[in-house]
Parts: structure tokens; sequence; C-alpha cells
């Protein structure tokens, strides 16, 4: 879920630098190298990051209020990490966006403490505000997630611990502000004609929240 519109500083671009990964034989390259921030900037920019890297490889969301995101851009992709939560924790992950607009420039997939709830367009695996997911494919707070996105042109599917959570068609969202089963949405342009690239971003939105094994296949 996101609420807050951050405005980018221009310093923040110059924080971290990017850094090119070697594919793997599948054609995966790292995301996040396990140790620093190469690749990634943090918006908006604070004297402290509240995304801190720990033991093992872990990107860690700690404290403060600011996203993640890659310095490159992406349109087409297979993304694949994973992912804790903490109890009642509430947190996403962002593709095809633009970091100065999070809310309205782009798209996001839930992360959420849904473990044993009804699923809604608000918990985990939710095309946000557009599309609840298919199942709850939750572990409980605190297990670790497998979490994939492919991402294709219009088409959208995802998995979560090996279960598909969203099979759809960004094209049918055509219409400002309502989805395709009639239902309000936040989006004030038709998610259709949202732009095809943009950046992949994580999301604080106040709540700790772990990711690792990050990376990432270019279609």
């Amino acid at each position: 879920m996101n609420r807050f519109h951050f405005r980018l500083p221009l310093a923040a671009l110059a924080i971290f630098a990017s850094t090119s990964f070697a594919a793997d034989e599948d054609g995966f390259v790292p995301l996040f190298n396990g140790e620093n921030f190469d690749g990634w900037f943090v918006s908006p920019e604070a004297p402290a990051s509240p995304w801190k890297v720990q033991k093992g490889g872990v990107l860690a969301r700690q404290s403060s209020s600011s996203y993640v995101w890659t310095k490159k851009t992406f349109d087409d992709f297979v993304l694949e990490l994973e992912f804790k939560v903490s109890p009642g924790c509430n947190s996403g992950v962002f593709f095809r966006t633009d970091p100065e607009n999070p809310v309205q420039g782009g798209f996001e997939i839930q992360i959420f403490d849904s473990y044993g709830q009804e699923t809604d367009k608000h918990h985990l695996g939710a095309f946000y505000d557009a599309r609840e997911p298919l199942v709850n494919a939750a572990k409980p707070a605190g297990e670790w997630n497998t979490f994939k996105l492919h991402v294709q042109d219009s088409k959208l599917v995802i998995h979560i611990n090996d279960q598909k959570v969203q099979d759809l068609d960004i094209n049918d969202w055509d219409t400002p502000g309502k989805n395709p089963d009639g239902t309000d949405n936040k989006f004030k342009t038709a998610l259709k004609d949202l732009p095809h690239t943009g950046h992949i971003g994580l999301q604080d939105h106040g709540h700790n929240v772990f990711y690792r094994n990050i990376r990432v296949k270019r279609m």
C-alpha cells in the first residue's frame, strides 16, 4: 500500500554507483549483491538510510520512511526474490515506476502480513488496489517467502511460494479510477496508459521488512 508522494532529490542519484553484475547460467542478474547498495538509491534522501545490509546478504528496512530503487530501469523482465515480513507488516514491490511519483506513476505488488486472512486488493500478492490475489499464499510473519514476477508487454504473472497469485492483462484496466470488475481504484490514469518501463522499488511503509536473493532477467 502506498500513501506518500516522494519527490526524488537529484543528489540521491549519486549516492550509490551502478554496478554491472554477471549473469547466471539461467540468464538472471543479481540486483542486490548482498554487501552494499551498488546499483540502488534511496528516495527520499535522508541523513541515515532506513535500509541496511544485514549478515547473510539481507536487505532490511528498520526505521524511517524511504523507498529503495534500482538505478536502472526495466520494461519486460522476470524478477525473483525472497522476503520476510514482521507482524502487521505492510510493504510492496514496485515495477515500471517513476520514483518521483510512486503513488500514481507505476505499479505495485503488495507485500503484507496477511497469513490466514481472506484476500483483498490490499493483501499479499494483490495488484495493489486493482485486483486481489487468486489465493492467499502467505507464510506466517518471520518466515521467508519466495516471489516471482513475470511482466511482458501488458501481461503480468506472479507466483508467491510457488502458487500463482496473479495472471492478468494490464490493458483490461482501461478507465481511470475503475477496475475491470467495476470497483473503484485510486489511479488517476488508466493503468493501461502508464509507461511500460521504469524502476523496480521496495517500499518502506513504516514496518520492518526483509529482502534477499534479488535477481532479474530481462526478456
